[in-house]
């Protein structure tokens, strides 16, 4: 196989992936045994995860055709507005000092659904999270300039609009589903939603969050706990007005937040993010520094920082950043190692890329960055691993069959699995009876 198929193919994998800034030194892309080696990379768009695909609607959803008789669904299959409430507690039966996001998870796959609010209660429709805003520790949004991170860690924060487009739910849609309470650093008792009827009590009574003893990073800065009612009255409004995506309504309240409670990290924090939203980076940088000094175990500052190094293409600071993130916390953060391992491509650094990109696959059971696969894919394909690449390649078309760029990924897939055959060593014929 030429060498220049090989060049071709690999270069189109870096290009697809958003890796970007050329062949990393030292490292040529190694090729089939009948081959040569050699040559460089390209591409320039800027990588983003590719979030869980919505559920479509069911087929006997659609319009029947002229003579068809219509099949009526049985009360499993009826879809209704499904309303769950209940309270979220710690060990030591106090509520959060901040909002928790509420998840379903069905089969595997979470769903964000709602917040709690400042006494840890939550009031929710299942698959209306149509308000539910994307920030740096989820894995839903898409922006291609890296605006806040576009998703670094694992389960706050929201898909953007997922409302289900059938309206409502069935009791089937329920199988293998459960609700829980998502907080990095803490482990949720889960509430089952297997065999749940649709007319059933809304109240699935009190989660309680389990603080895990390996980590020091959580999403939830311990500052909070000592905010004045003043400042927690504006920071309340601050958050409510982010998930409006009303921007300098959220501003305004958050300004009054850290100025009542300077030391407030979670305003801070959320202050940066109304910023950022408005393109005012340098004073994003600020706050978000501001918010780390007063709470350095604070993860999402870091998150955002490291979106921002990546917008730049500060490789090294990306690295360093996620480095900071995955030491405070090496379980949640799954997006952290998605970037780390882009950043560590960047900077000419295969190995600690690949090395990146597989704890981030063992950080993320949930799948809910399946676009590392895609990226361990490429980074393997670039060092000829031809076949360890397309089994990456396929994981993420399993796991993301509908994303925007699944088409290009089975075209590359069809070519590293020729590659692949051509490296196997030919079989040595049978002995002679």
């Amino acid at each position: 196989m030429k060498q220049q198929q090989v060049l071709r193919v690999v270069a189109g994998l870096v290009a697809a992936a958003g890796l970007v800034l050329g062949q990393p030194a030292g490292q040529q892309p190694q090729q089939p045994p009948s081959g040569g080696a050699g040559g460089t990379t390209g591409g320039t768009r800027t990588p983003t995860p590719t979030p869980t695909p919505t559920p479509t609607p069911d087929s006997r959803e659609r319009f029947p055709q002229m003579g068809e008789q219509q099949q009526q669904p049985t009360f499993q299959e009826m879809r209704r507005p499904v309303f769950l409430t209940g309270k979220v507690i710690l060990e030591d039966g106090t509520p959060p000092p901040d909002s928790v996001t509420i998840e379903r998870m069905c089969n595997g796959l979470a769903r964000p659904e709602g917040y709690t609010d400042s006494k840890g209660r939550f009031s929710i429709e299942l698959g209306r999270n149509t308000m539910m805003m994307a920030d740096a520790s989820v894995s839903g949004a898409n922006d291609p300039a890296f605006s806040g991170m576009g998703g670094l860690g694992s389960s706050r924060g929201g898909f953007g609009s997922t409302s289900n487009p059938a309206g409502g739910l069935s009791e089937r849609d329920l199988m293998g589903c459960e609700i829980r309470a998502a907080l990095p650093g803490y482990r949720s008792d889960a509430v089952m939603l297997t065999g749940r009827k649709l007319l059933d009590n809304p109240d699935v009574g009190t989660i309680i969050l389990h603080r895990m003893g390996n980590v020091e990073g959580t999403t939830i800065s311990a500052t909070s706990l000592h905010a004045p009612k003043d400042a927690r009255k504006a920071y309340d409004k601050g958050r409510e007005a982010l998930r409006k995506q009303k921007w300098a309504d959220a501003q305004k309240q958050l300004e009054k937040a850290v100025q009542v409670y300077p030391e407030y990290a979670a305003a801070w924090y959320e202050l940066g993010r109304s910023l950022e939203s408005q393109e005012q980076l340098d004073k994003a940088r600020e706050a978000y520094a501001k918010s780390l000094a007063a709470d350095a175990k604070f993860v999402n500052p870091y998150l955002q920082l490291a979106g921002l190094a990546a917008r730049d293409k500060k490789w090294q600071e990306v690295a360093d950043t996620t480095d900071r993130v995955v030491r405070l916390n090496p379980v949640d953060f799954p997006g952290a190692y998605f970037f780390s391992s882009i950043a560590y491509y960047n900077l000419k650094n295969l190995d600690a890329a690949e090395k990146s990109a597989r704890e981030g696959i063992k950080a993320d059971p949930q799948h809910r960055f399946p676009k590392i696969n895609h990226i361990l894919g490429v980074i393997l394909a670039q060092k000829g691993e031809f076949t360890a690449a397309a089994g990456f390649m396929k994981d993420y078309l399993k796991f993301a069959p509908k994303a925007s760029d699944a088409d290009v990924v089975k075209n590359q897939l069809a070519e590293l699995e020729k590659f692949a055959a051509a490296q196997k060593p030919a079989q040595a014929p049978a002995p002679q009876q």
